[in-house]
């Protein structure tokens, strides 16, 4: 199976947009990505972050049902993926809304990828309920595909009956839901009731604060996969969709893009034969100036390779 490769827009870029993008736009920079032959354009999702954070490695990032749109409408093809919405900090029917309205809106483009969350400063923030985060992403799952499926949702959080949410999704049953983390609450998520896992390479020193298992190798990788497609195969379901940061993404930032991409180009079979069916990647682009030229060097050495 190829590998299909999905962007995430720099982060970095969101803090001061107006001068990283100079005369571009988000429109511009999404044609500019499904030109060079990527399959996918997504955002993160962090709507009120604190300062500590931020001081030791943390990101803002522009709302992505709002962000995604603007891509939707400059694009045809590419998926639009949410990386990630964190399901705590909605109504799963307020989640809903939004993702069939950009499904519809984008001719059945999206991809919504969620998690539990990890940052209890934000969670705080924003009212949300950090110690159940688990229970209510479970939940959460189910009332929204309830939602898109026209029908009440039956369960012990969120159930409301009489009511109901059009338009329906563009793409029968809803958009596919990725499942992001770690932990043994995400690999079940993804297996039970997720059409994609989204796992995170992380060293220890992460892993602590995002309380999740640490990921440091292909070989572990593969093994994690490979036990998902077994449970899942025992549930009668299809191979998952893996989505991977891989674990040469430092490099962008320490030695730049051409050193990246040299030392991930010879790895991607690797990465396709532990499982992995999408390669996701965050440029560290100064301008986007910049970032044009590090979409064609991507293009050139990784997609068109």
């Amino acid at each position: 199976m190829l590998l299909k490769f999905n962007l995430m827009f720099p982060m970095r870029a969101v803090k001061r947009y107006p001068q990283w993008i100079g005369d571009g736009s988000l429109g511009k920079a999404a044609r500019l990505i499904e030109d060079a032959g990527f399959d996918g354009f997504s955002m993160s999702e962090h709507p009120y972050p604190d300062k500590d954070w931020l001081a030791n490695g943390g990101h803002h990032a522009f709302d992505p049902f709002v962000s995604l749109s603007m891509a939707a409408e400059a694009t045809k093809r590419i998926r639009l993926i949410t990386y990630v919405m964190v399901a705590g900090y909605r109504s799963p029917y307020l989640g809903a809304k939004s993702a069939s309205s950009l499904d519809v809106l984008s001719g059945g483009r999206l991809t919504l990828g969620m998690a539990a969350g990890y940052l209890k400063s934000e969670f705080d923030a924003l009212g949300a309920d950090f110690s159940r985060r688990g229970k209510l992403l479970d939940e959460a799952i189910a009332a929204m595909r309830a939602t898109w499926a026209g029908l009440d949702h039956e369960g012990s959080e969120f159930v409301v009956k009489n009511h109901v949410s059009l338009p329906l999704p563009t793409q029968e049953g809803g958009p596919p839901i990725w499942i992001g983390g770690n932990s043994k609450a995400a690999q079940r998520r993804a297996v039970e009731s997720g059409d994609g896992w989204m796992p995170m390479a992380q060293n220890a020193r992460t892993a602590e604060i995002t309380r999740t298992p640490a990921l440091e190798s292909i070989d572990t990788l593969h093994s994690l996969i490979t036990e998902q497609n077994k449970r899942r195969a025992e549930l009668g379901k299809s191979d998952i969709d893996v989505s991977f940061v891989p674990f040469e993404k430092d490099l962008l930032r320490t030695e730049g893009t051409s050193a990246f991409c040299a030392a991930l180009a010879p790895r991607l079979d690797e990465y396709a034969g532990s499982g992995v069916t999408w390669i996701t990647i965050e440029p560290t682009s100064r301008s986007y100036d910049d970032f044009v030229r590090d979409i064609e060097l991507m293009s050139d050495t990784l997609i068109r390779r």
